[in-house]
């Protein structure tokens, strides 16, 4: 079979797929990728699961899962297909499983599919590290099979379908003994059970990668792709999400960077945007991302001409080296371009969306944690003092006439002015992603390129132009400059999360230049959310929020908001709120404290993923939050 993490890394080109039914519904191959959600009221509670479910179908939630922590929510399970096929109601079901295999038999009788996580159907988490020879581990492996082979056999029996959703933050600790916390344990945890299902001749699969952080998710949902071409039967469709994505701007561009790094390169049949807001709230977003992938002015490669060359490890991260120039490049962070050409006049106002704040009383610059390090004028001219830190590019004309002596000032050039300009001046020259010959940037080691392309294949493109920078032994550094003229906020800060997560996650790209019709506020902010989802520059706190369930023991969105307003300020932190324990304790290793719901009213404090304090009440929780954060020395006071 083939091999690789995608069809052809320089083609979107949707990964075909075994087809599969889950009740009503057909899923892979050439079927729509379908949106789906789930409930967060106790399963147990009939008419409340019944109610939400229906408002999720209604707002367009192809399928519909709901949590069965124990035998008694499975048994139920029943009662809520039954009480929503009377309403009118058929869309397919999914059964959510953790730790309870036999739980899982149960909900195989009452709906269309099952979800069961790898790394807890088996095993129990302890964190702990265990030594195994490959006999141990085979005697493991025994194990597993003995315990999964009855689920396995009844869902061939009754034709319902099975999801095994590996997610990073419960791999077994047999699995992290092993191969430690990678995506290739991520991937190696699904195929233990995959070759078992593949054993007893069942097929009605589908596969997730789940994980907080992106880089993480993507890669191993290439590594799986790829495991899946060279040793599996069927390339099996795949369920995309982000888990523990957040919720409002940040939840969506996080889950856009992943879910979109992978549609990009035509990877995924289902999706889920799980975020901290109601279940309803994720179907209109997942919509819009998907929106994205119906209009196509993709520019065609002609490959029988192209020698793809992969010039990127697509399974782990390495940033792509340029040669820094005037702080661009190097071993700096990825920069943020602002882009103020539109305006007739500029003044010191203007320079506030972008993050530069100045008090007239004091005659004073104060620059936020999100200032862009350069703003683009066009032709204006700028006649008040800036910030020292702050570069401005103005177009050649205007530079050559006013600023050519001004060290915080730098023309934007196009190509034919290459040879205008001493060679030892930074300059910011224009090129398109498409273009062939490189070889004359080999003469101007002081150019900053801005790269575009109008066409929507980005990804692609962009790839493409990397590899041409390799041929020709180009050691500039590029921004990736985009302009995306949707009105509407929330798609554009979707789209351009798509068009720029896989890139940024392959280490590509030395900064970004966001322009469009919405507000310099949101452009702003969607550059900045955009590098801190793809952990390329951190700018702010980030909160590893669940999407809440019936596990729930809490208001998660209350919480996550109180936590919120008191924590934002502290930047680089990471602060996981966890609803229950079934993921909270591995995400949070990759979280600086975490705060999880361990039953009614009482909370767990950890410090990464160790717990420091147990059965906290929750109205002390936040509090003691703080305290524990004050403890450890990661505390500062906000500003007033």
């Amino acid at each position: 079979m083939k091999s690789g993490f995608c069809i052809n890394p320089l083609v979107r080109h949707r990964l075909p797929t075994k087809k599969i039914n889950i009740g009503i519904l057909s899923l892979g191959s050439d079927e729509p990728i379908r949106v789906q959600s789930m409930t967060t009221v106790d399963t147990m509670d009939t008419e409340g699961s019944i109610a939400q479910s229906i408002r999720m179908i209604e707002a367009g939630s192809e399928l519909v899962r709901i949590t069965a922590p124990s035998k008694k929510e499975a048994e139920n399970l029943k009662n809520i297909k039954e009480g929503l096929q009377k309403k009118g109601y058929n869309a397919p079901l999914v059964a959510d499983i953790h730790f309870t295999p036999n739980a899982a038999e149960i909900a195989a009788r009452h709906v269309e599919k099952v979800r069961i996580n790898p790394g807890n159907f088996a095993d129990k988490k302890k964190f702990e590290e265990i030594e195994y020879n490959d006999e141990s581990y085979l005697e493991e492996l025994k194990r597993i099979e003995l315990k999964f082979t009855p689920l396995v056999l009844l869902c061939k029996e009754l034709k319902t379908t099975m999801r095994i959703g590996t997610n990073h933050g419960s791999l077994s600790d047999r699995i992290l003994s092993r191969y430690g916390d990678t995506p290739e344990g991520m991937v190696e945890s699904a195929m233990e059970f995959l070759r078992i299902c593949e054993k007893l001749e069942f097929h009605d699969i589908v596969l997730s990668m789940k994980a907080s952080n992106t880089i993480v998710m993507v890669q191993a949902y290439r590594l799986l792709v790829d495991q899946m071409q060279q040793k599996l039967k069927y390339n099996y469709p795949l369920h995309l999400g982000v888990t523990e994505a957040g919720d409002g701007e940040d939840g969506r561009i996080k889950s856009a960077v992943g879910i979109g790094a992978l549609l990009e390169d035509g990877l995924g049949d289902t999706i889920r945007v799980s975020l901290t807001e109601d279940p309803e709230a994720e179907i209109p977003v997942a919509n819009k991302l998907l929106n994205k992938f119906k209009t196509d002015n993709s520019s065609v490669f002609d490959l029988s001409k192209i020698e793809y060359k992969s010039v990127f490890n697509p399974y782990t991260y390495e940033k792509q080296h340029a040669e820094e120039v005037s702080g661009v490049g190097g071993h700096k962070h990825p920069v943020v371009v602002g882009d103020l050409a539109n305006l007739n006049e500029i003044t010191p106002a203007n320079l506030y969306s972008f993050g530069y704040r100045y008090s007239v009383p004091l005659d004073k610059w104060n620059i936020t944690d999100r200032a862009a390090d350069i703003l683009y004028i066009g032709s204006n001219i700028i006649d008040f003092a800036l910030p020292g830190t702050l570069k401005i590019i103005v177009d050649y004309s205007v530079w050559k006439e006013k600023y050519q002596n001004d060290s915080q000032f730098f023309p934007l050039i196009t190509q034919e002015y290459l040879d205008k300009i001493n060679p030892e001046q930074t300059a910011f020259l224009n090129v398109l992603a498409e273009g062939n010959d490189l070889n004359y940037l080999k003469k101007h080691p002081n150019v900053v390129l801005i790269l575009s392309t109008s066409y929507s294949n980005k990804t692609q493109l962009f790839r493409y132009f990397r590899m041409n920078i390799a041929k020709f032994n180009v050691k500039n550094p590029v921004i990736l400059k985009l302009n995306q003229t949707n009105n509407d906020s929330e798609t554009f800060q979707l789209w351009t999360s798509s068009d720029l997560g896989a890139t940024f996650i392959d280490g590509f790209g030395d900064g970004l230049w966001l322009t469009g019709t919405v507000s310099n506020q949101t452009i702003n902010d969607t550059a900045f959310g955009i590098l801190q989802a793809t952990r390329t520059r951190i700018s702010k706190t980030e909160y590893i929020s669940c999407p809440s369930c019936g596990r729930t023991l809490f208001d998660l969105q209350e919480t996550t908001q109180k936590i919120r307003l008191r924590t934002s300020h502290l930047k680089g932190l990471k602060i996981g709120i966890m609803g229950c324990i079934v993921n909270g304790p591995g995400e949070m290793a990759d979280a600086d404290y975490g705060y999880v719901g361990t039953g009614p009213g009482k909370i767990h404090l950890y410090k990464e993923k160790i717990v420091v304090k147990k059965n906290v009440d929750e109205i002390d929780a936040v509090d003691a939050l703080i305290d524990l954060i004050k403890i450890n020395g990661d505390w500062v006071e906000p500003e007033l």
